[in-house]
């Protein structure tokens, strides 16, 4: 679509990101607060390493303190090839430093005793765990061989081998003898995908797992009704309530799972609705520091929100939701952020944007859709401002948005080519004009377009009984009167009138 614009001029400058790519680097400063103890505070294990290792890589000035804090945790751990990664992480960081950060052998000379040990240990515990299995195989004890695999599904995990981990959970499936068996599957190897960040198919085990969820609690429920008159007063009653409580526990999980998935597809609209499904933190509190903390919660489900959803819309699933109010109170400032936007005030808005975009940066489920979604908020915040006005200076809507007249008018004419904003620039008068629709000539076409419905639906009826009537003529007997049949030209006759 072409931008009508009155007055041609230049053509319009490149845009300087395109939508999706993270930055190189990103400052940490009083412009841009970043607490890195009070950040580690929340996660644990292998999680805590990756995020840190992710931020050794975008925060050079950081660097070293994120390397110690994540050496302390990877020892605490059993996976050389991890220790060997932060270290990789590092040694990036100092190459493209410029000589700011000191290199890895001063920092963190190698421990090869610790790999050394750790990869023995390592080595003594699979030989253990796979003997095992083979004796639990040859015996045939099914309980037994689940397990097994189990116990080498989470040895292989610990070690980082994601591949072997998934085989050995999947495996178990075959010796589950009852549908919770098979939820505990499903929720473990949902727990490492979500680990290792594989999004497109977390959503499978999430379907299978709401499957055997389903047959789970029936049977739950089953064996609490069974104990019938002869159990104490109030104990069918407490044994139902348990099997509700771990019911929404698990569901709880599913659409946190299901959440991420869409988030790292770069579904938006669907990430939020599911992230605002989720129950309340003592549902997930067996997920919290090990995949994910309260307030990633907050901050993944506002600014999804906000990039895709209507503002009544926000009001009624986002600040009056009393479950998701508790995941807001983790991160006062994205209260502040939603109040702004709902209040129009968009600078500010754009301003904690940019205040909290290396928070945001450096989080491995958001660092990729930052951008995407920076870029969104602040389109549809253009729309919104523009919306009641037939026409506006550039000048007003760039104090309202802090930039300048340029950079405003290039939001606004890429907003035009898409399609959002129906209006014209004059760069001559530095205006923005909505463009202007002839009312009789939109209601004559939808007159017509209402007709031209009508007609055809007229069309379809008549036809349908005419089919219906030469049915009845094949299956009445020989000796019944025929039925007289609509000709063609009566048809187009009715259907005109009709």
């Amino acid at each position: 679509m072409d931008v009508d614009i009155i007055e041609d001029a230049e053509q319009q400058p490149e845009t300087t990101k395109s939508a999706g790519k993270r930055p190189l680097s990103l400052p940490v400063d009083d412009a841009h607060p970043f607490e890195l103890d009070a950040f580690c505070s929340s996660y644990t294990g292998r999680t805590l390493v990756d995020r840190l290792s992710h931020i050794i890589t975008l925060c050079p000035t950081i660097a070293g303190q994120a390397l110690q804090l994540a050496l302390t945790e990877v020892f605490k751990l059993r996976d050389p090839n991890l220790y060997r990664s932060v270290l990789a992480a590092y040694e990036q960081a100092a190459n493209n430093s410029n000589g700011q950060l000191s290199p890895v052998t001063e920092v963190a000379p190698f421990n090869q005793k610790w790999v050394d040990e750790t990869t023995q240990r390592n080595q003594a515990d699979r030989n253990k765990l796979e003997v095992e299995l083979k004796t639990y195989t040859s015996n045939m004890i099914k309980e037994s061989v689940r397990m097994a695999h189990r116990d080498l599904g989470e040895f292989f995990r610990q070690t980082g081998d994601h591949a072997s981990a998934i085989k050995h959970y999947t495996k178990s499936r075959e010796f589950c003898t009852t549908s919770q068996h098979v939820l505990e599957m499903c929720m473990t190897v949902i727990e490492l995908l979500i680990e290792f960040r594989n999004y497109p198919h977390i959503s499978t085990y999430v379907f299978k797992a709401d499957t055997a969820l389903d047959a789970s609690t029936s049977a739950a429920r089953a064996n609490a009704n069974a104990a019938g008159p002869t159990a104490p007063a109030g104990a069918a009653s407490a044994a139902r309530d348990k099997v509700n409580a771990e019911r929404d526990r698990v569901q709880s999980k599913l659409d946190l799972a299901v959440a991420l998935s869409h988030l790292g597809q770069g579904q938006y609209e669907k990430a939020a609705t599911a992230f605002l499904k989720v129950g309340p933190i003592k549902h997930i509190e067996d997920w919290l520091g090990q995949l994910i903390a309260p307030s990633d919660v907050a901050v993944y489900a506002t600014l999804c929100a906000l990039a895709t959803f209507t503002r009544p819309t926000i009001r009624t699933q986002v600040l009056d939701n009393d479950t998701f109010g508790v995941y807001i109170e983790q991160e006062p400032y994205v209260r502040e952020i939603l109040e702004a936007y709902m209040g129009n005030r968009f600078k500010t808005v754009l301003e904690l944007l940019e205040r909290y975009s290396t928070r945001h940066s450096i989080d491995i489920h958001l660092t990729q859709h930052m951008t995407s979604l920076a870029n969104m908020i602040r389109s549809r915040a253009l729309v919104l401002y523009f919306q009641p006005f037939a026409s506006i200076k550039l000048e007003r809507m760039s104090v309202a948005f802090g930039w300048s007249i340029e950079e405003l008018e290039q939001h606004v004419v890429a907003l035009i080519q898409a399609g959002e904003i129906h209006a014209r620039v004059d760069r001559q008068n530095k205006t923005l004009k909505a463009k202007e629709t002839d009312q009789r000539a939109a209601l004559f076409a939808r007159a017509m377009k209402s007709g031209e419905s009508m007609q055809s639906s007229n069309r379809k009826l008549l036809l349908r009984m005419r089919l219906q009537q030469a049915d009845l003529i094949v299956k009445a007997p020989k000796n019944t009167q025929p039925v007289t049949l609509l000709h063609s030209s009566e048809m187009d006759y009715r259907s005109a009138y009709w």
